[in-house]
């Protein structure tokens, strides 16, 4: 799992989970392609911790399609090359059917395709042209488990990652002859500072208890899910979804 001299570029990389996958393509030598798009000063942090290097920082709003596609562009340009691209960055708003109005609920699902799905659609394109240009790579979405048992609260979330799944799959099928590889990993709960407020509150024992080991997941845990699906030897899991959620949503 050594990644010396490769280019990762982790879209959501200024805090929580893609900090961590950062911080671990780090510690494997990669050069790391830190992306944010509003918190600059969590993104300096992330960068300023990161082990090895040079390392870079670049900002873009992945709604905007011109701005994803220049983001690619910037990181191709000034560091040479995308080897590993992660697809991390995303948004979770409540929008429950029964208590907003429709205008809210069409400007929920709106933010979130947008953000989780069309942006990440557009990245791959951008950096899967790339990579098919320079011999290949590796793609790693992050998905969710809300993509197979669904979000009552957040319908739009679980649909948008139900979509980045099937778009992971249909990619890991045309890009596989460019020796380009593609796959997902699915958290469930992580302890980050977003869900620091639900896990402290008064649903916070019973969300532990969704696993059998009574925890949610660590950002550093479903990092090295990413890192070890981005790593050479594994070709032949190109298409695959690991399920990092602690055997809280089992499927078949």
């Amino acid at each position: 799992m050594s990644f010396d001299g490769q280019v990762v570029l982790v879209t959501g990389a200024s805090r929580g989970i893609g900090r961590s996958i950062a911080f671990l393509f780090a510690e494997k030598g990669a050069r790391v392609a830190v992306h944010y798009c509003r918190n600059r000063d969590a993104a300096e942090e992330t960068l300023a911790r990161l082990e090895g290097g040079p390392h870079a920082l670049f900002q873009a709003d992945l709604v905007d399609s011109e701005a994803t596609e220049a983001l690619a562009a910037a990181v191709a340009s000034e560091m040479g090359g995308i080897q590993v691209l992660v697809n991390n960055a995303g948004i979770f708003e409540d929008h429950l059917i029964t208590e907003i109005d429709y205008s809210d609920w069409q400007d929920a699902w709106d933010r979130t395709i947008k953000t989780n799905l069309i942006g990440p659609a557009n990245l791959c394109y951008s950096v899967g042209r790339q990579m098919i240009g320079s011999g290949g790579g590796r793609i790693i979405n992050v998905s969710s488990r809300g993509a197979f048992r669904g979000e009552p609260d957040a319908p739009a979330y679980g649909a948008s990652k139900a979509g980045l799944n099937s778009l992971s799959q249909s990619l890991a099928v045309a890009l596989a002859p460019h020796n380009v590889f593609v796959g997902v990993v699915a958290p469930g709960w992580v302890e980050t500072d977003m869900s620091t407020e639900g896990l402290a509150g008064p649903d916070g024992d019973a969300v532990r208890a969704q696993s059998p080991m009574n925890r949610v997941a660590r950002p550093d845990e479903i990092a090295r899910a990413v890192v070890f699906l981005a790593s050479s030897g594994i070709d032949y899991l190109t298409g695959c979804i690991i399920d990092a959620n602690g055997a809280s949503y089992l499927r078949t």
